[in-house]
């Protein structure tokens, strides 16, 4: 690496300058940079441009120009106006290459409040465009600060007084105060903010507009600010060039001013010189385009110094180095100027031989979303300069594809990733063998596959947008953020109102400042996706207003409107409501007025209801009253008809009218009525206030035209429609004539009877009744006493229309006895009934069966068992049985005919391996009747359960299987065999149960458990029970230490003594008993303990087994051969303790001490079952002990 010293040097106004000679100026030592070394000292000498040189042997590198400019002082100033006058209060900031920023204060640093009368200028002054007494105070003082600089100055405070005015305030015309006279311009640069000012003075304070004279404002490049006194362009653009016009009204007049804009530019680059470096020969060319309004020039410098060399070329801003040398290593500076500016470039050209060589990392891993555009980085070294090319794994070259692209610094640019790029690629430098390779790996990309919606909410309710996306699984889990009309929520003031739970943003309650453009923003580590959705806040209409009537006459009025606002949901409609002597009428109209039909002789008032989405406004202000005139009705009541029932009343009845259409007072209504034949052209007339009107002895159901007309003082109504009435009916006097029955079959008949005189009818004929009476089935004794008595079993019937002469009865129960009779009715009832009619219906097939049952005895043999039908509807003669196989196909139908009806049951065999249906029939004479179906299986021979499962416990064992289908229930036992035991069994069990807990075993014990069957194991497993071991197992190296082996010595030798204390008692009690003796010594609370409690060993109870001798045979306790050696002592005595546990167990009962008898061998004496006692405690204590010792060192 090589390390060149670097020399600075200033230049001030063209002219060199070395501020190390200046005392008042501190120069840093590592770099060119200087200082005032007094903070206040006076900068007025130091004011100029400036530009900074830093060269090194490579070459010369100029800065940008700096320009340094003096704060001015500052003086006290005082205001006195009179009210209702205009003011300026001056601020005059101090110049700087920064804008400001001004606040006016009072003494106690609070803003003076500003609005349209009071406002501060972009010259940091403050404008009252009229002054009032309030405004007095001496403490008006303007901060400048400079928060780059981190500087406030404070200027003096301004006293303004406001003297009262003599005489009343007047009112004033609009003047400019800024800027003043009705014309000015600006120059603007490019890309720079522009603030046009409209500040006025008048009384009242003008309104302020603004408008583009040679064009339309727009309103997305502009904006207005302080109460719309400022124009503000942001980035002003050369399409921003015009006249604009600020136009203030107020009460008095207006005034206007046009903006001259110009925008121009100052120099900017359109193309950069690169620095690079460059071999030998090599033709160098460097590129250097800027542009400006106007047209700024380019010139070319060589280490800072102007390029006056032939050998170099310049040719459209392009220097040409043909053949270069290492001598032309030097920093180019391309520098463009016009009047707003310069800029200036430094270029740096290396002359150098390098090898080739690749600078990127060999096997990097880019990851692209689908769509989006990657670089696959290839940067080179080397001189000159190396080039390279790419190809793909799964193609060569990839010049062809093009959407990939080879940037001029080696790098390969995918555009519009697809899934099929994924792969790995190669960079290669040409004409050598250097290569890298890079991964590429495209991920799907992020989509919203539910986006927010458009939401109108209506204010207080809450509102939720949801944003469901799709990420690939690749990705780690998105962040999704939300923005509000741009601007994050979470930056926002208030973002303590949102909650947002993943892809959910939720407002509980919806205010006016919520209402925008809400936009989710699902952002991954490759792509981003975006949807939008809205909050606009609606809300019932507001009420109508100024509610004005127009064109009023003696029908009709116009009702005029303002309508409120519709709080951006459209008014879909209004409703006009009308008030007349307390009763309400709406009427829907859409536009803001109505022409509304009225009725005559009311008043009316008037009020109107706004409509939209949401719902109806409240109403608005009444009317004044508005009153109609009288006029004759314009219709006639309603529903004129007869209503009669006496008979030789004639009713006349009809709808009353509605008051309000009345029209007019003394209504009434005029009813007239005549008969049909033989009363002539002439009308009885009668007026009435109400219906029903009644016209008596008019004979029975005549017909009369009738007709009802509405009548006032005004006159009478149009003319009414006539109608023909009926007076009242009177119940029919014949029956009808000529009644028979004939037979269809054995459910069906038919009915016919001759037509009925209709002038017995005396009323309307509405119809005929058939009145049906059932006395039962044919062969039953009850029947024909029912028949004799005139009692059915049941009575129905049936009405026809008036114009029937025939019906057909159906459903009718075969081999049955019925009786049947006719009557005709009208309105007013029911006349006699015919002379009954009885006849027979034939037999028929019978009904089903009434039940069948399945039961099979065997696995080859079914017995089906069933009950007769309830309805046998005949005689009946057996049944037939009809039977198949379900579980096979094209299974052949048996069947068999059983002849007597008596039969109840019968039996089959089947196939035990096969499922059937049976079908049992009832049949008479007339044929088989409906079949009852079943169907089902034998039932096979089942046996023990041999699928069982096992669940121990610390007692007990739980024994679980699945019990076969279609097999019978086999009782069997449970045998189980405890280690060292003998065999027992359980209670008995069913294979049905399914389930089954064996009890009272022992914890910790392993048993054996098997099912038998005929001498036949179906079934054998073994468990282990829960629980510790009775017998503890001593570890082998616990049992060899020295102090156990001694303590077991010490009980061995104790027991050897008790033995022969034994041995003494039964040597001195000899052939006699002392038992009278002892017994009278002791006293009645103790002799029942000896008997019962400790009881006595008798060697006669004792059961012998093939692992364990008798006691009393084998051991011989307490005889002469009892001592023997050491070792058979102490066999002895395990045998004997483990007699005594296996007679201690619940297995065997205990015998009863009082069915015992003495021998010589065990004296019934207390000293003998003392001794007794005492042995059996010893041998109980060292049973546990000395059996494990047996069992785990035999050796000792």
């Amino acid at each position: 690496m090589l390390f060149f010293y670097i020399m600075f040097r200033w230049v001030k106004d063209g002219v060199e300058f070395d501020p190390s000679k200046d005392p008042e100026l501190s120069v840093s030592r590592d770099s060119g940079t200087f200082s005032l070394t007094a903070k206040d000292g006076p900068i007025h000498q130091y004011q100029g441009r400036y530009n900074c040189y830093a060269s090194n042997d490579l070459g010369t590198a100029v800065s940008n120009e700096i320009n340094v400019l003096p704060v001015p002082t500052m003086a006290k100033v005082s205001k006195k106006v009179e009210e209702g006058e205009s003011v300026v209060l001056p601020c005059n900031p101090p110049n700087s290459t920064v804008a400001p920023v001004i606040h006016w204060m009072d003494k106690k640093l609070r803003h003076i409040q500003q609005n349209d009368r009071v406002i501060q200028g972009r010259d940091g002054n403050l404008y009252f465009s009229h002054v009032t007494e309030a405004d007095s105070r001496d403490d008006y003082t303007c901060n400048t600060q400079f928060p780059s600089a981190r500087i406030i100055v404070l200027k003096e405070p301004i006293k303004l007084t406001v003297v009262p005015s003599n005489s009343v305030v007047r009112n004033r015309r609009p003047q400019m105060m800024r800027p003043t006279g009705s014309h000015s311009s600006y120059l603007v640069l490019s890309g720079q903010n522009l603030e046009l000012e409209c500040i006025v003075q008048g009384l009242p304070s003008p309104k302020i507009q603004w408008i583009r004279k040679d064009g339309v404002l727009s309103e997305s490049r502009t904006s207005k600010d302080s109460y719309d006194r400022v124009l503000r362009f942001k980035n002003i653009s050369e399409s921003d060039s015009g006249e604009y016009q600020c136009t203030a009204t107020n009460l008095q007049g207006m005034i206007t001013h046009t903006y001259s804009i110009t925008v121009e530019a100052a120099p900017y680059w359109i193309k950069k010189p690169k620095s690079q470096l460059y071999a030998p020969g090599d033709t160098v060319k460097l590129d250097c385009k800027a542009d400006g309004i106007p047209t700024p020039d380019v010139t070319w410098s060589i280490n800072g110094n102007l390029l006056t060399d032939p050998k170099r070329s310049l040719k459209h801003g392009v220097l040409t180095l043909k053949n270069v040398e290492l001598s032309d290593t030097a920093v180019y500076q391309c520098k463009a100027v016009n009047k707003h500016g310069s800029i200036l470039i430094n270029a740096y050209v290396y002359v150098i031989e390098l090898p080739p060589q690749i600078l990127t990392e060999d096997g990097l891993m880019y990851s692209v979303a689908e769509g989006q555009t990657t670089e696959m980085a290839c940067e080179t070294f080397g001189s000159p300069q190396p080039n390279v090319t790419w190809e793909g794994e799964t193609w060569g070259a990839l010049v062809a594809n093009p959407r990939m692209s080879q940037l001029p610094d080696g790098s390969l640019q995918i555009s519009n990733a697809s899934l099929n790029d994924s792969g790995q690629y190669t960079c290669t430098v040409s004409n050598s063998k250097i290569t890298i390779t890079a991964e590429l790996d495209v991920l799907n990309k992020t989509v919203i596959v539910k986006p927010p919606l458009a939401l109108r909410i209506q204010r207080g309710k809450p509102a939720t947008l949801t944003c469901e996306y799709q990420v690939d699984s690749r990705q780690y889990t998105p962040q999704v953020q939300w923005r509000k009309n741009g601007q994050k929520l979470t930056e926002s003031s208030d973002s303590d109102k949102y909650m947002i739970d993943e892809s959910t943003l939720i407002i509980p309650e919806v205010k006016e400042e919520d209402e925008g453009i809400y936009t989710c923003e699902v952002i991954t580590t490759l792509d981003m996706a975006e949807a939008s959705g809205s909050i606009t806040i609606v809300d019932r209409p507001d009420s109508p207003t100024q509610i004005q009537m127009t064109e009023p006459k003696d029908r009709s009025v116009t009702l005029s409107w303002t309508p409120g606002d519709h709080h951006n949901s459209p008014v879909l409609g209004t409703v006009n409501v009308f008030l007349f002597r307390q009763q309400f009428k709406c009427m829907q109209s859409v536009l803001d007025r109505a022409t509304l039909s009225l009725k005559p002789f009311l008043s009316y008032r008037f009020r109107v209801i706004a409509i939209n989405d949401i719902g109806k406004s409240d109403p608005s202000m009444y009317t004044d009253v508005f009153s109609t005139p009288a006029a004759p009705p314009d219709s006639n009541p309603e529903g004129v008809r007869s209503d009669s029932i006496d008979p030789g009343n004639l009713v006349i009845t009809w709808k009353e009218m509605d008051r309000h259409s009345f029209n007019g007072p003394g209504f009434r209504y005029k009813v007239m009525w005549r008969k049909v034949l033989g009363s002539g052209p002439s009308w009885h007339t009668k007026f009435m206030t109400s219906p029903p009107f009644t016209v008596t002895d008019v004979g029975n159901f005549s017909a009369f035209d009738i007709k009802v007309q509405a009548v006032n003082e005004m006159g009478e109504g149009p003319e009414p429609k006539s109608t023909i009435g009926y007076s009242g009916e009177d119940y029919p006097i014949e029956a009808p004539m000529d009644v028979g029955v004939a037979l269809i079959n054995s459910t069906t008949v038919v009915v016919k009877w001759a037509p009925i005189n209709r002038e017995t009818v005396r009323g309307r004929l509405q119809g005929y009744k058939i009145y049906l009476m059932h006395y039962g089935p044919e062969s039953r004794h009850l029947r024909q006493e029912r028949v004799r008595e005139g009692k059915p079993s049941n009575i129905s019937f049936l009405i026809t229309d008036s114009n029937e002469e025939r019906k057909v009865l159906g459903d009718l129960q075969p081999y049955s006895h019925y009786g049947l009779s006719v009557s005709v009715f009208n309105n007013k009832g029911e006349g006699p009934q015919s002379d009954p009619l009885t006849f027979h219906t034939p037999e028929g097939v019978p009904g089903p069966p009434s039940s069948l049952l399945l039961d099979s005895p065997s696995e080859t043999e079914m017995t089906l068992h069933w009950t007769p039908p309830t309805q046998p509807n005949g005689v009946l003669k057996g049944y037939t049985l009809k039977y198949q196989q379900v579980d096979k196909e094209d299974s052949p139908m048996q069947m068999i005919e059983i002849s007597d009806h008596v039969v109840s049951h019968f039996s089959l065999k089947l196939d035990p391996h096969s499922r059937y249906r049976f079908y049992l029939r009832g049949y008479t004479a007339k044929g088989e009747g409906l079949p009852i179906i079943r169907e089902g299986a034998t039932t096979l021979d089942g046996g023990p359960p041999s699928n069982i499962s096992l669940s121990t416990g610390e007692t007990s064992v739980n024994l679980t299987w699945v019990s076969k289908e279609r097999q019978r229930n086999v009782g069997f036992f449970i045998h189980y065999l405890k280690k060292d035991g003998t065999w027992k069994r359980s209670e008995r069990v069913n294979s049905s149960q399914s389930f089954y807990t064996l009890q009272g075993l022992q914890s910790g014990s392993e048993y054996r458990l098997k099912i038998d069957l005929k001498n036949k194991t179906l079934w054998e497993d073994e468990i282990q029970t829960a629980g510790a071991s009775n017998h503890k197992t001593i570890s082998q190296g616990f049992v060899t230490e020295s102090w156990f082996i001694g303590l077991i010595s010490a009980l061995v030798l104790l027991l050897l003594v008790l033995l022969i204390l034994c041995f003494i008692k039964r040597s001195k009690g000899g052939k006699y008993s002392v038992k009278e003796k002892e017994e009278g010594q002791i006293d009645s609370e103790v002799r029942p303990m000896n008997n019962e409690a400790f009881g006595e060993y008798r060697c006669g109870d004792e059961k012998q087994t093939a692992s364990q001798p008798s006691l009393c045979e084998d051991s011989k306790l307490c005889t002469d051969d009892t001592l023997d050696d050491y070792a058979n002592s102490m066999q002895t005595e395990v045998i004997m303790d483990e007699s005594l546990a296996s007679q201690s167990s619940r297995v065997r009962d205990v015998p009863d001490p009082g069915t015992q008898e003495s021998s010589p061998l065990n004296p019934a004496t207390p000293g003998r079952d003392k001794a007794q006692t005492w042995i059996h405690t010893c041998a109980r204590l060292l049973q546990p002990l000395m059996t494990d010792q047996i069992i785990e060192n035999p050796q000792q």
